[in-house]
C-alpha cells in the first residue's frame, strides 16, 4: 500500500496525468522549441569548424544534451519555484496526451466527407513523410504506425528517463531526440553531421522501445487481444526495420490490433519501401484505431505506476 501511494503522489505520476488532461498548451513556452532553436543557431557554427562533420556533430550532441541537464538541474533547485518548474519539466517532456489527442483529430477528418485534404495535412504534421497523394487507407495505417512508434519516443523513453534520473535526465535525454529528429537523417547534407545524433538516440532508446513493447502485449493481454499471436511474431517483424528500435512497439500493436503497417512510402521526394509488419492485407479500420488508441494509452497508466512503483521498492530495500 506504501508502495501504492509514494507512486501515485509521485512526479513522474501526476506528470503524467497532466500531460493526458492538458497536451501541449501552444501559450505556454516549450523546452524543445528552445532546444530546437538552439539547434537552428548551432548548427551553421558547428559546420564551420575545422573538424571532421561527424566529431562536429558528436560535439553538438554531448554539449546540447550537457546543456539541458544542467538547466533543467539548476533552475530546479531554485528556492520556492524550483518544484513547480520541476513539476513543469516532467510534465513538458511528456507527449502521449498531444499525440492522442492529434491522432483523433486526423482520424476525425479522414472519416468526414469532403475534408480528405485536411486530414492529409494532419497527418503530415505528425510524420516526416509526404502524405499529399494519400487515400484514408493509407492515411490510417500512417496514424497507426506513427502513433505505435512514438508511443517509445513520446513516453515511454522520456518516462524511462525520468523515474532514472528526474527531470534533469529526462531533458538530456529528450535534447538527443530532437537532435535525431532534426539532424538524423540518411541525407546527404545530414549523413555525416547528424550521425552522432542518430546513434545516440538508437542507444539511449535500446532500453524503453523494447519496455514499450513488453507494456503493450502486457496491457494488451487484460484487453484480451491478439496476444498469443503477438508474443510469437512481433520479435521476428521489430528486427526487419533498419532502426533498432522502432519496430518493436510497432510491430506489437499491429499484431495486437491486426492490422498491416509498412509498404511504399515517400520520404523528401523518394520511395521508400518499408517492411512489412503485422498479418499481411489487413486495413485499419476506425475501430481498429480507436482500439489501439486505447492499448496506448492504458500501457502508458501501466509504464508510470510499474517503472515508479519498481523505483520506490528498490529505494525501500
Amino acid at each position: 500500500m506504501k508502495i501504492l501511494v509514494l507512486t501515485l503522489f509521485s512526479v513522474p505520476f501526476l506528470a503524467f496525468i497532466l500531460d493526458l488532461l492538458f497536451g501541449d498548451p501552444r501559450r505556454l513556452p516549450h523546452p524543445v522549441r528552445f532546444i530546437g532553436g538552439l539547434l537552428d543557431w548551432l548548427e551553421p557554427k558547428a559546420r564551420a569548424w575545422r573538424l571532421a562533420p561527424r566529431v562536429s556533430g558528436a560535439l553538438c550532441v554531448a554539449g546540447v544534451a550537457a546543456a539541458s541537464y544542467a538547466a533543467v538541474h539548476f533552475l530546479s533547485e531554485l528556492k520556492f519555484i524550483g518544484m513547480a518548474l520541476l513539476l513543469y519539466f516532467a510534465y513538458a517532456g511528456l507527449a502521449l496526451g498531444e499525440l492522442i489527442d492529434c491522432a483523433r483529430d486526423a482520424l476525425d477528418l479522414i472519416e468526414e466527407d469532403g475534408r480528405l485534404e485536411e486530414a492529409r495535412e494532419a497527418v503530415g504534421m505528425l510524420v516526416s513523410r509526404n502524405t499529399d497523394s494519400m487515400d484514408a487507407d493509407q492515411l490510417r495505417r500512417t496514424l497507426a504506425e506513427t502513433v505505435s512508434e512514438n508511443f517509445c519516443d513520446a513516453f515511454v523513453a522520456p518516462m524511462f528517463y525520468l523515474v532514472l534520473g528526474g527531470p534533469a535526465l529526462m531533458w538530456a535525454y529528450k535534447a538527443v531526440s530532437t537532435m535525431d529528429s532534426m539532424w538524423g537523417y540518411k541525407t546527404e547534407e545530414y549523413r555525416e553531421f547528424g550521425w552522432a545524433a542518430a546513434r545516440a538516440d538508437d542507444l539511449l532508446a535500446y532500453i524503453p522501445a523494447r519496455l514499450s513493447a513488453l507494456l503493450l502485449l502486457g496491457v494488451g493481454a487484460l484487453l484480451k487481444l491478439n496476444v498469443k499471436e503477438a508474443w510469437a511474431r512481433f520479435r521476428t517483424d521489430a528486427a526487419k526495420m533498419e532502426s533498432p528500435n522502432a519496430g518493436w512497439p510497432m510491430a506489437a500493436c499491429a499484431w495486437l490490433v491486426q492490422g498491416s503497417m509498412g509498404g511504399p512510402a515517400v520520404y523528401f521526394g523518394e520511395v521508400k519501401l518499408k517492411p512489412e509488419l503485422g498479418p499481411e492485407g489487413q486495413a485499419w479500420s476506425v475501430e481498429k484505431l480507436e482500439r489501439m488508441f486505447k492499448l496506448v494509452v492504458f500501457s502508458g497508466f501501466a509504464g508510470v505506476i510499474l517503472f515508479q512503483a519498481v523505483k520506490v521498492a528498490v529505494t525501500a530495500w
